[in-house]
């Protein structure tokens, strides 16, 4: 899957993203490495979700997909 973020240089140094799908989902850095390496964090955050705090039965079935 492939995901379109904006890159924006701070004003006082380094760097801030925002992913436009994800609202909410923003992240910064130092330099342009460090803000790529924090914006694979924040997108896997803002699409993390705790599975115990959703109620399931002996029918569902959780999985895990790479996307």
């Amino acid at each position: 899957m492939k995901i379109k973020v904006i890159i924006h240089q701070a004003e006082e140094g380094g760097y801030w993203a925002e992913v436009p799908a994800i609202p909410g989902c923003a992240t910064q850095g130092e330099t342009f490495e460090e803000l790529l390496q924090n914006l694979y964090e924040a997108i896997e955050g803002c699409l993390s979700v705790d599975v115990e705090s959703i109620k399931t039965t002996d029918k569902d079935r959780i999985m895990e997909i790479a996307i």
